[in-house]
């Protein structure tokens, strides 16, 4: 039964991925309202995330974020299909790259490269395009749904031969494809359990997070350069923003990489908060002794 449900959804994004991205747009503004009202455990875990970080938000601001934040992730999935079906001049029109020149710089002075890539709700999008560019390397999470995950994968590998590797697989595999000269499309801002983790701040608030852009950039002689995507307006595509390479990084002191990759983050976020994965339970595991917040 689940295979059904996911082959008649992928039908669907099949058939929408056919039209104008605006069009599609106006399919995800009126499933992401319907999906706002109707699913309400996702909901209480948005607003939660909301409440917590922006504290100076009223109520009502936060709902109307919320709806925004709705929207965007669900036009994100159903535009999925246009990377996993469109042609290669398509989503080369739909899907801007800028900075690209920072990374080829970085390898013809023979560094080594992590693209730090927080999760705002068209990094998909410009995966697929940056793996137009270059030959990668990028990590992804074992899906309980093994067609959804065959077409996910489908869309980080229909251009070049890109590097997927488990997150299980931990570090070593991406250290080994950064020395032969792929980028690392690096997503580090989920809740990943205690086990792995390290509390520093984020929105002030002690938050797990995995230490591994600082050992990574140390053990890949790799530079760190940040790449922040966001929706066009009105559905006319996705624009993907290379910054500059970070200087002095990582330091002597791992936490306090970790806590400068948060509070960067965190500024972008607050410039588009709405295209944030608020769905996500990013605060889920708290320091000992602290009580859980969903």
């Amino acid at each position: 039964m689940q295979h059904i449900g996911t082959r008649t959804f992928l039908a669907f994004m099949w058939l929408l991925h056919w039209l104008p991205l605006p069009l599609q747009a106006v399919f995800g503004w009126t499933l992401g309202h319907l999906l706002y009202v109707f699913v309400g455990a996702r909901r209480r875990v948005v607003m939660t995330n909301l409440r917590l970080c922006f504290p100076e938000l009223s109520e009502a601001q936060r709902r109307a974020l919320a709806r925004r934040n709705f929207v965007a992730v669900t036009r994100s999935m159903l535009e999925r299909g246009v990377i996993w079906w469109a042609s290669e001049r398509r989503i080369r029109r739909l899907v801007e790259l800028h900075g690209v020149h920072q990374v080829r710089a970085a390898h013809a002075q023979g560094r080594g490269v992590v693209m730090l890539v927080p999760h705002f709700v068209g990094l998909d999008m410009a995966g697929s395009r940056m793996a137009m560019e270059m030959d990668c390397v990028s990590m992804y999470a074992a899906q309980l749904n093994k067609l959804l995950e065959k077409m996910l994968l489908r869309g980080r590998t229909r251009f070049r031969s890109q590097v997927l590797l488990s997150r299980q697989e931990g570090i070593r595999g991406a250290v080994r494809a950064i020395k032969q000269g792929r980028p690392f499309y690096y997503l580090p801002d989920l809740d990943y359990g205690p086990k792995e983790s390290i509390f520093v701040p984020f929105f002030g608030i002690q938050t797990a997070t995995i230490p591994g852009l600082p050992r990574i950039a140390r053990l890949g002689n790799a530079v760190v350069i940040p790449l922040v995507v966001r929706m066009k307006r009105w559905g006319r595509g996705y624009v993907g923003e290379f910054g500059e390479p970070w200087p002095d990084f990582p330091g002597k002191d791992v936490s306090l990489d970790v806590a400068r990759m948060n509070a960067w983050i965190e500024h972008e976020v607050r410039r588009i908060p709405a295209e944030y994965y608020w769905v996500h339970k990013r605060f889920k595991t708290r320091p000992p002794g602290e009580p859980k917040l969903y």
